[in-house]
């Protein structure tokens, strides 16, 4: 099989989710005789042509000049090589910006997946008409692809009740933390499960205003760590509206992985506000580091976390859960979450799921 995979900005990974699964993806299908090409950025770190048996093709990206147009130009200049090369398959990470140049997707012996990511356009952060857009981007994707790939159940549905499309479900993987070392904790000026923490962007659909306001009204004075980019406009929001709560820290990007690997293991109580979009990698990091977990109440997490998680609607719900659990009454949540990432969502699973949906819609194209 000849697999093409586009939509990130590249690999190795320096940047963000899809990048991380186009990773994983690609050097566990390189190794199983898959030929595996990866479309990076121009400007992306990584220059060379080959990495971990992947092939790179460099495309021109003139995003840092142009800004969100520049994310259509490099789509666009992906899709024109892709066309060049004779692919068996191309898998599309999202469809963003690439799905106005749908049309343009290579037809002859070749299928075309689409992972369908979550919905875009119910982030609140975008205008009315980027919203728009991302809702017609969205249609585009489902006509202009062969098949197309859900990674969360809440997603699948979706797609089944809005397009009647029957979309594969395979998830976002996750690996399994089992080092920890306390040590590292000092740097935080926290100790082991005294401290509570979030790790989001700083956006209103991840509920990080509901959750700091839970923390807000209780009678806990442990710390909360808030860990995400907050030198945005809705980040100075929350800073300035919590800048009288002693325990919030807002501890900006963290991206250390051993470092979040042992915040998330020690914590009392992980929160996770997430409402939009399909699996999320940050969930699944955080089962497989063995927090408990509270989740915001809504289909996407619930398909994941089942029973073995506390859920929050309100901020009383929070100051509830944290003033009333402990990680040591609820080690059966933690324990079914970790072994759901091992026999779930480890990346070999996730890698072995994607091999066989490629040799199964390979079947289309008579050259695979």
């Amino acid at each position: 099989m000849k697999i093409a995979i586009i939509g990130t900005r590249g690999i190795p990974n320096f940047y963000g989710g899809f990048e991380q699964f186009a990773e994983y993806l690609a050097k566990g299908l390189a190794p199983q005789g898959v030929d595996v090409t990866v479309y990076n950025s121009h400007r992306h770190p990584f220059q060379g042509k080959k990495w971990n048996g992947v092939h790179i093709v460099h495309c021109y990206d003139p995003e840092h000049k142009l800004g969100t147009i520049g994310q259509f130009i490099y789509d666009f200049n992906c899709i024109k090589d892709v066309r060049k090369r004779g692919f068996d398959i191309v898998l599309q990470l999202g469809y963003t910006s690439s799905s106005v140049w749908g049309w343009l997707l290579p037809r002859k012996n070749t299928v075309i997946s689409t992972n369908m990511d979550g919905l875009e356009w119910k982030r609140t952060k975008y205008s009315k008409v980027v919203r728009w857009f991302l809702k017609r981007a969205e249609y585009l994707a489902t006509i202009y692809s062969d098949y197309w790939i859900s990674d969360s159940i809440g997603i699948q549905e979706y797609l089944k009740n809005k397009y009647d499309l029957k979309s594969t479900y395979i998830p976002y993987g996750a690996d399994c933390f089992n080092n920890p070392d306390s040590s590292i904790l000092k740097k935080y000026e926290v100790v082991p499960y005294e401290y509570h923490m979030l790790i989001a962007r700083l956006e209103p659909e991840n509920n990080i205003n509901v959750i700091l306001e839970g923390v807000k009204i209780t009678d806990s004075k442990r710390p909360f760590l808030v860990i995400g980019n907050h030198n945005t406009q809705y980040g100075n929001f929350l800073k300035e509206k919590y800048s009288d709560v002693k325990c919030i820290r807002f501890c900006g990007g963290i991206y250390d992985i051993v470092d979040l690997n042992n915040l998330r293991y020690f914590t009392r109580l992980y929160f996770h506000g997430h409402s939009v979009g399909g699996t999320n990698p940050s969930l699944l990091e955080a089962m497989g580091s063995q927090s408990l977990i509270c989740a915001h109440k809504n289909i996407f997490n619930y398909s994941i976390l089942g029973d073995d998680a506390l859920y929050f609607e309100t901020a009383d719900d929070v100051k509830f859960c944290i003033e009333s659990v402990y990680k040591s009454l609820m080690e059966s949540k933690v324990k079914n979450n970790y072994q759901k990432v091992q026999m779930l969502y480890s990346w070999d699973k996730i890698v072995e799921s994607y091999k066989k949906h490629f040799e199964q819609i390979g079947k289309k194209n008579k050259n695979v």
